[in-house]
Order: structure tokens, then sequence, then C-alpha cells
């Protein structure tokens, strides 16, 4: 993973959902909470999804093959479009059926003290994580909004365990709420709605994440302060780099840390072959110095057919 600010949120993300795990199911068995049934599911569900990214920051370590030549960079949007579809289908989909059973076939709920302490409990976990999310987000973020950011970050782990985190916690705010309301009016299906309020947000958050890898997966140029960077480098100081223009320049993230540019540059029509390979050679140089993450360049070389008409 590029940042060890990555890992850390994942790892702080795991610790605090195998926990928060543990305790939601222990509440559920004493109390018959379906709210607590399906948060203790959700912690399940994101767990998973935390060893996924870790394994997915792995499987994109790899080296390029003859096969796959621009190395495995994008398993990090694979897996990420995984934890997506994993929290769709068993996080939201599964609380929306506890939830809707609870409403059709209500029942008290018993030692409804215990849900609340565990639902306290894992307030604080859960918070711990997402504080360790955001501290490990800002140098990313920059000064781009926190929705700014989950749109447009090369990085999947981050928004991902983010909006985890965030939906997590809302999420037992809705059980909370849920159990208060079901103990204090006798009347076990708040406890049900509750439950549907979670699996509703945790399927709107999974659509957010399907969106944004599914983009992410499908190939994103460079940002716009990287494009500007990258056309700078290229062209130099016009008149003694060799370079007079960028004709066309095409980028692609390979992966969150990798870049791929391709440009047709317009050279001075009496260049010799050895002042052309200088030249884009010294282009190529410039380009690096800018943008760090622009690991694979190709240049072509042209006249500007434009200008000579």
């Amino acid at each position: 993973m590029s940042a060890s600010g990555g890992s850390k949120a994942i790892f702080a993300a795991l610790g605090a959902n195998l926990g928060i795990a543990v305790i939601k199911f222990v509440a559920f068995g004493i109390t018959g909470s379906s709210s607590m049934l399906a948060e203790g599911v959700h912690s399940v569900v994101d767990s998973g999804n935390q060893g996924l990214l870790l394994r997915g920051a792995r499987s994109a370590r790899r080296r390029a093959t003859p096969q796959h030549p621009f190395g495995f960079g994008r398993d990090r949007y694979v897996y990420g479009f995984l934890v997506s579809l994993l929290l769709f289908s068993a996080g939201g989909l599964f609380a929306l059926y506890e939830g809707v059973q609870k409403i059709r076939h209500p029942h008290h709920l018993d030692s409804a003290l215990v849900a609340v302490v565990v639902l306290v409990v894992a307030i604080g976990l859960e918070s711990f994580s997402l504080r360790t999310a955001v501290h490990e987000s800002r140098e990313l973020k920059g000064d781009d909004s926190w929705f700014g950011f989950v749109r447009h970050a090369k990085n999947p782990e981050l928004p991902v365990v983010l909006l985890e985190d965030v939906a997590a916690l809302t999420g037992l705010a809705f059980a909370l709420i849920g159990v208060a309301l079901a103990t204090l009016t006798g009347q076990p299906v708040w406890d049900g709605i509750g439950t549907c309020a979670i699996g509703a947000l945790l399927i709107t958050v999974a659509l957010v994440l399907v969106v944004e890898t599914k983009s992410l997966l499908v190939g994103e140029s460079a940002s716009a302060a990287d494009l500007t960077r990258i056309e700078a480098g290229l062209v130099g100081d016009g008149e003694t780099s060799g370079v007079e223009r960028v004709i066309h320049l095409r980028t692609m993230h390979l992966g969150p840390d990798e870049l791929l540019v391709g440009a047709k540059l317009a050279m001075p029509p009496g260049a010799s072959l050895a002042q052309v390979a200088s030249a884009i050679d010294a282009a190529e140089a410039r380009v690096r110095a800018a943008v760090p993450a622009a690991r694979v360049i190709y240049l072509e070389p042209d006249l500007d057919r434009e200008r000579s008409r």
C-alpha cells in the first residue's frame, strides 16, 4: 500500500470490528434484538471487507509479468469493488430482511439494558476507528471536502474505511434509537424499523462505493493538477527544451500510485534524430520529477502540422 496510513486505518477498523462483532452477538443472544443481530452481521461483513482490502494491497505489489506487463496495481480497485458488493449483499440486504421479519413478527426484547450498554461501547470503538481513518486521510484530502475526497481519491482503501465507519456509527445510532423506542413504548416493532434503517443505510453506502470503485476500475485519468504539471513538464521552457507544444495528452491510473502517460509532442521541423531523442528523454525526466506517480511514459514526436498550414 502506498501509504502506511492506509494500512493503519484498515488495521484499526479490523480490530474494532472484530471486537464489536463478538459483543454484539453476545448481546443478541441475551436480548433477541434484531437490531443487534443486524449490527453483528454488519461488523462481521466489515471485518471481511478489511481483510479483502489488505489482500488487495498485497496482491497489487506483485511484479509485472509478460502476461500483465503493467503490473497488478489495479488489484486494489478490484478488491475495493468486491468490498462494495459484499457490503450491499451480506450487510444491507440481510439487515433489511431481518427488519421486515421483525416488523411482521414482533417479539419483546429481553434485557434491553444489555443492548444499550453494548451499543454505547460499540460507538466508542467505532469512533476510535473513524478517528484513525480521518487522521490518516487528511494528508491525501488536502483542501478538498470530505465528499470531494471520496469522489476524487485514487486510493480506494481510505474512502472505503471512512464510509464504512460513518455507516457503522450511524447504524449504531439507528439501533440504539430502535431499542430505546421499543423499550419505552412497549412496541417491539421499533426494533424492526431500526433494523430496516440500518439496511437502507448500508445499501446506500454500498451503492456509492460501487459507483466510485467502478470508475477507478475502468480507468481514471490523472487529476487536473497533475495534468497541468505533466503538460508543463513535457513542454519545459519551450524555446530550449526542443518541444514546441503538446499536440495531445492521455493519462490513466494503473493503480493509486502509478500513472500511464501517453503524449504526442510537436518538435521543431529541422531537429535531427539525436536532438529529438534528447528532447524526449529530457521531457520524460521533467515529468517524473513533477509527478513521481508517472512511471510509465510513452512519447511520440511529430511535426506541428496545424502551425505549418
